[in-house]
């Protein structure tokens, strides 16, 4: 993963370990609602009365009401976003340099919310006290509570504006747990999780994994690889820990694993490899991490990545190290893997 403020994962680590790990991940939905009255509310309105919910750290974060000036990862809004829970602050790759959503933003408009941070170790603490939030969301990629992108060195000084925390753990489980999670969260929080485009997003999401199940039982000599890229190295991920790989791999996806990666210092999530050793291993399909921490495929110029089988037979596929957690966002992963893999020539 990236390399997270977690003491025992380096930030590169966690950023690999997604798409090889990748950085992080999501954020609650965006929006520019007033202070307390619009911030969560789709299509509808949300509960009054007191508001709890138990996170995947065990705490319980309370507020008198159901929160309305919602704060978080741009990856954890983006989800929310998809439930009609709108988000009022942002942390995380939230716009690209040219002014555009970035590819963790999902379908939020960006110019609607408050960007706290847009890069790793990024959080103007001042914007986000003016805010006024009523609670602060992320996910985790450690299992020691470290929410994601919230910078260790001013963890204390964010906690002190006072508003509760929610962590959604996107660590060592399958892709269906965390997307449970985040649609018990979007409840919570007024968002409308019960509306024939949600419905129809999960059925979607169902026949995809379904897709992908078929594609790789009729397919198991298909080797797919997961990279990310760097102008010095090439990371190659490992399925264990990482919850899209974690999924597919149990839906019978036949993947490169790394063995080194185990006595890496990133703490299992992932190989790195010289660009001169990027043909370590043989694969079929390359999925390469499409965040815009990572180098994109286009843009590679190592003569040794144009020579791998895969990238000369045009079998190279996005991957997002740090899903979206909406079933809306997360059936076109399964379905594009389900395409690859159904389509592609054997060639390693």
């Amino acid at each position: 993963m990236p390399k997270s403020r977690a003491t025992h994962l380096s930030r590169r680590g966690v950023l690999a370990a997604g798409g090889v790990l990748g950085l992080g991940a999501a954020l609650a939905a965006c929006g520019d609602g007033d202070a307390k009255s619009g911030g969560s509310g789709g299509g509808t309105a949300a509960k009054s009365g007191p508001w709890s919910f138990k996170d995947d750290r065990g705490r319980t974060a309370e507020a008198g009401e159901v929160p309305g000036n919602i704060v978080a990862f741009v990856g954890v809004a983006a989800a929310l976003h998809d439930y009609g829970v709108r988000s009022k602050g942002v942390f995380g790759p939230t716009t690209t340099k040219d002014g555009k959503a970035d590819v963790q933003a999902g379908d939020m408009d960006v110019s609607k919310v408050t960007v706290l941070g847009n890069e790793w170790g990024q959080f103007n603490i001042e914007k986000y006290a003016s805010l006024a939030p009523d609670v602060l969301i992320s996910t985790m990629f450690d299992d020691a509570g470290t929410l994601w992108y919230v910078p260790e060195e001013s963890k204390k000084k964010i906690l002190a504006v006072g508003a509760p925390t929610v962590g959604i753990s996107v660590y060592d489980r399958r892709l269906t747990e965390p997307l449970e999670r985040m649609l018990a969260l979007a409840k919570s929080l007024g968002g409308d999780v019960t509306s024939d485009k949600v419905k129809q997003a999960r059925k979607r999401f169902e026949d995809a994994a379904a897709r992908l199940r078929a594609a790789a039982r009729s397919r198991p000599g298909i080797k797919v690889m997961a990279g990310s890229a760097s102008q010095d190295l090439f990371y190659v991920s490992g399925t264990n820990l990482s919850i899209d790989l974690e999924y597919f791999k149990a839906l019978g996806v036949n993947f490169v694993e790394p063995p080194e990666r185990a006595k890496a210092k990133g703490g299992g999530w992932y190989e790195s490899l010289s660009w001169e050793n990027v043909d370590k291993y043989a694969a079929d399909i390359i999925m390469m991490d499409n965040r815009t921490s990572a180098i994109q495929p286009s843009a590679i110029t190592q003569a040794t990545w144009k020579k791998l089988p895969a990238v000369k037979a045009g079998q190279v596929i996005a991957r997002n190290p740090e899903p979206i957690l909406s079933y809306d966002k997360c059936a076109p992963l399964l379905e594009d893997l389900a395409e690859a893999i159904e389509s592609a020539k054997k060639v390693s």
